[in-house]
């Protein structure tokens, strides 16, 4: 096995467990899904920076107290963590790449799923995983993660292409039941900075501590831990006396490596390939991998 395929399948083991996403996606022709081929969303999120920015967005949602005892209490994280990674990874590929009954469909496997989460967070207050507050908060973490590390992580972007993106993806919240929803990458980013209900908890520090050190074989901890440390450290500074966190620039360098590498070995995203299929778009297929190519 060539390093490419062994860098290749030590990634890919993390989201093989559960159902493929878009297995279906073929018996849609021409459906463009929420955002089709022109999309800013299917270029940020088809490149691997994603890694880094799905795990910035874990940080910054443990940060609301609520939603950060929603998943103490609720998920099983701590004891089956790839499984919910591969849940979560399977909403936001399908959300991003399905076409629109795929969509629809993932949007009520979440909202269903979500119809018994709730309970007393640490601080006295009520919460619901289908509270439109709740649900802004993780919804427009993950936008905001993962435009940061794309254009940290890849490439910087025009401000109209962050600016579409923001807007694309404010078009999954809104089928969720968001309704705080900025439209531009500034306001966004002011929107995550300076919102009101933020605070230290346990269930914050407990999140942490496990994404400090997550149930990984020995080569998979190594490159993990050099991602997170880079995705801490786009971190707005702001945050830093409620997450007791440290970055430097070192691990913005070392992280634009490591993806760099992983770019390499895995090319652009098969959902994004199956997208383009889908729609009988024309690509460079050299550039991209295949739900099939798994080692």
């Amino acid at each position: 096995m060539t390093l490419q395929e062994r860098l290749t399948a030590s990634v890919v083991k993390l989201f093989s467990e559960g159902d493929q996403p878009l297995a279906h996606t073929h018996l849609y022709p021409n459906d463009p899904g929420l955002f089709g081929p022109d999309s800013v969303s299917w270029k940020i999120m088809g490149d691997v920076s994603s890694f880094a920015g799905g795990v910035r967005a874990l940080l910054l949602q443990a940060l609301h107290p609520e939603v950060a005892a929603g998943v103490a209490d609720h998920s099983a994280y701590k004891s089956d963590p790839l499984g919910r990674l591969n849940r979560t990874s399977l909403f936001v590929t399908t959300a991003n790449y399905g076409s629109m009954p795929e969509v629809q469909s993932a949007v009520q496997m979440v909202t269903k799923a979500h119809g018994p989460v709730n309970g007393v967070s640490e601080r006295g207050f009520s919460y619901s995983a289908n509270q439109p507050q709740l649900a802004a908060w993780v919804q427009n973490t993950l936008t905001d993660s993962f435009l940061e590390a794309y254009q940290t992580f890849c490439r910087p972007l025009e401000r109209e292409e962050a600016d579409q993106f923001v807007e694309e993806q404010a078009k999954i919240g809104a089928l969720l039941g968001v309704v705080e929803l900025p439209q531009t990458a500034e306001d966004l980013r002011s929107w995550i900075v300076h919102h009101p209900d933020l605070a230290e908890s346990k269930a914050l520090h407990q999140a942490w501590n496990f994404l400090r050190n997550p149930p990984l074989n020995t080569g998979q901890l190594v490159g993990y831990k050099v991602i997170r440390a880079a995705a801490v450290a786009t971190l707005p500074n702001t945050f830093n006396q409620l997450t007791h966190a440290t970055s430097s620039r070192g691990a913005i360098f070392a992280g634009r490596r490591i993806i760099g590498s992983l770019r390499w070995a895995m090319k652009y995203s098969p959902a994004w390939k199956a997208a383009l299929d889908r729609c009988g778009a024309t690509y460079d297929h050299t550039k991209f991998r295949s739900f099939e190519d798994r080692p």
